[in-house]
């Protein structure tokens, strides 16, 4: 099948790799424009654009799909159909319509929950047991169209945001060539209960406040692991919080209950939370051991949610 492929991230990469595997002729890669990243603020192609290069396939980086020059660009491609997957420019109507079979979405949630840019980071905010990847026909709503294939994956008790997201891109690697295969499928129109949006994440979700359950903040820390990373205030300091632990302890929010090589352990709201994997300003992430060995931290003492 004579495709156009659109997406940024790694999760977009092993798909466009699946689909390069199965034999369809991608002509042309849509993705973000590179970003400046790192101490020297070089810019940075997506690893999308990065596989689409070394295959030899034509890659297109607009800032906007709204431009009649970009929409025609992509409309001289002539392809049957335009795969979608974490992409981050919304699609104009005009190329919706562009091909025979339309724009189709490989999206990280099981529609209509978690529609929206972080799909896999407020599932396991909220705490849920599974979730899922939907090959859904675009529409021009957010991830409103019906669906054409899903698969379900549980959520573990240790996942954090990577681990969950290499599982479901494999997944979605897999259930995007199977698609292709069958098309045209039929469509299942998503329930108008159980919608739920996953907005994007904010850098400024990412303090830990001691006034909140342990059980909450122990998912955020797997939530925005590995960006933005959840993070605290300690003598001044500021530190991310890469791995903790829920464990019994009562004490006034952010007060340091013990100091042990296994963890630093923090009085929440409700319970506690151990801090297993640390991070100063500039510094490695190590494991507590480590951390406690060249910063000393004293029982009794307060640990704040964000820098004064």
């Amino acid at each position: 099948m004579k495709l156009v492929f659109a997406g940024t991230p790694e999760f977009a990469a092993l798909s466009l790799q699946a689909i390069i595997a199965a034999g369809h002729q991608v002509v042309l890669v849509l993705t973000q424009p590179d970003r400046a990243a790192g101490r020297g603020l070089a810019l940075h192609a997506s690893p999308v654009k990065q596989l689409a290069e070394a295959a030899g396939i034509e890659v297109f980086q607009p800032p906007t799909l709204r431009d009649p020059l970009v929409q025609e660009r992509i409309r001289t491609a002539a392809a049957e159909a335009i795969i979608v997957a974490a992409y981050g420019l919304i699609f104009p109507q005009a190329v919706l319509d562009m091909p025979r079979f339309g724009c189709i979405n490989i999206h990280a949630s099981l529609l209509p929950r978690w529609r929206g840019a972080a799909p896999v980071q407020r599932a396991l905010l909220a705490g849920d047991q599974e979730t899922g990847v939907c090959i859904m026909q675009m529409d021009a709503g957010l991830d409103s169209g019906p669906v054409l294939l899903s698969a379900r994956q549980p959520i573990n008790e240790d996942d954090t945001a990577s681990s969950l997201q290499n599982r479901l891109a494999e997944q979605g690697a897999l259930l995007i060539v199977e698609a292709l295969a069958c098309l045209p499928l039929p469509a299942q129109s998503q329930s108008p209960a159980g919608i739920t949006y996953a907005a994007k994440i904010n850098k400024a979700e990412s303090a830990l406040d001691w006034r909140l359950p342990a059980v909450q903040l122990e998912r955020q820390v797997r939530a925005f692991n590995p960006v933005p990373g959840s993070s605290c205030c300690l003598d001044g300091n500021l530190l991310k919080v890469w791995r903790a632990e829920l464990v019994a302890g009562v004490g006034l929010p952010g007060e340091i209950l013990a100091v042990q090589r296994s963890g630093i352990v923090v009085a929440c709201g409700e319970g506690a939370l151990r801090l297993v994997e640390l991070q100063k300003a500039g510094g490695k992430r190590l494991a507590a051991a480590q951390f406690l060995a060249g910063t000393p931290v004293v029982q009794g003492s307060r640990c704040a949610s964000s820098m004064p």
